[in-house]
């Protein structure tokens, strides 16, 4: 019988800033089990706010506990999925996500993001979150609604890659910032090490496709993911759908190779799905299927490609 499994975010369950297959499991759960997961805003130490604002006492801890080992991410997990191996997918069905605090922030910094050159000094602004109301206020005084998600979801990389940061996207997942996974939606990862490792952070209350400054509205926020191991399903990249979408997603440093990719996956995806040529695929690519940039400020670009279900 599938089981439900709480996991907090303490300094012994979150590891700051990297991914790497080598991170022992701090949960052990079988495929069909459910999690809820603790998740604690992306951060570097001197970013936290004071006075007016809720700081929650496991981000003090970890702040308090840990060193930052790459980038701002605070990552919880790894989880083993029992019986997971390279070559299979993991299936993670995102449940629920909730606001955990009434605040997040957007900051600049220098040689980063998508304008360097326009904007070279340091910003940093905490931003009032209204959780009932599920809307953030600006400094001047707009309220934009919420819509969050989870911007880093992925398994243990191959092995061969060692510690990585965990800023750029790569085939294991990570560190994807698609706006499209809700609550409500499904990311399927690519295997590469026994166990699969799940590891799960970076709250974006709200984000636009592009991720333009460098951060979205980050904060913290709380999970519930249903995770199923998927031995029948075979794959390089990751993909997602919602209900209403087909999602393929790439990533590479020349924004062009990674539409490119993104594109080829869904024409192969359309083709297992329908039936259809590679040349009609494309063609259905050219009049129903949406290029989306996922974001810019990474060092490598993403690119997601969505197809609408009713287009098959």
């Amino acid at each position: 019988m599938a089981k439900t499994h709480q996991l907090k975010a303490t300094p012994e369950t979150v590891h700051w800033g990297y991914f790497e297959a080598a991170l022992k499991p701090v949960l052990r759960i079988a495929s069909g089990d459910t999690v809820e997961i603790e998740c604690l805003v992306a951060s570097r130490p001197g970013t936290l706010p004071g006075a007016g604002f809720e700081v929650p006492a496991a981000l003090r801890a970890v702040h308090e506990k840990l060193e930052i080992k790459g980038s701002a991410h605070i990552i919880t997990g790894p989880i083993w999925v029992e019986g997971a191996e390279p070559g299979d997918t993991l299936e993670v069905r995102i449940r629920d996500i909730r606001l955990a605090m009434d605040w997040g922030m957007n900051n600049i910094r220098p040689l980063v993001g998508t304008l360097p050159e326009d904007f070279p000094k340091s910003r940093l602004v905490h931003i009032p979150i209204d959780r009932k109301r599920k809307v953030c206020k600006m400094p001047w005084g707009t309220e934009i609604p919420l819509s969050p998600f989870f911007g880093v979801i992925g398994v243990a990389p191959p092995p061969a890659y060692g510690r990585i940061p965990s800023g750029p996207p790569r085939e294991h997942g990570g560190n994807l910032d698609n706006k499209e996974l809700l609550a409500g939606s499904t990311l399927y990862l690519p295997v590469w090490v026994p166990g699969a490792l799940l590891s799960i952070g970076d709250g974006h209350g709200v984000q636009g496709d592009g991720e333009v400054d460098v951060s979205a509205l980050e904060t913290s926020l709380n999970g519930t993911f249903e995770i199923v191991l998927r031995k029948d399903l075979k794959l390089a990249y990751p993909r997602a759908e919602t209900p209403t979408h087909y999602i393929t997603m790439a990533f590479d440093t020349d924004l062009d190779d990674a539409a490119k990719r993104a594109l080829r996956d869904m024409i192969g995806l359309i083709a297992s799905l329908a039936n259809l040529s590679r040349e009609d695929a494309y063609m259905l690519c050219s009049l129903a299927c949406d290029m989306h940039i996922t974001q810019l400020v990474n060092s490598e670009k993403g690119v997601h490609a969505m197809l609408p279900k009713s287009a098959l």
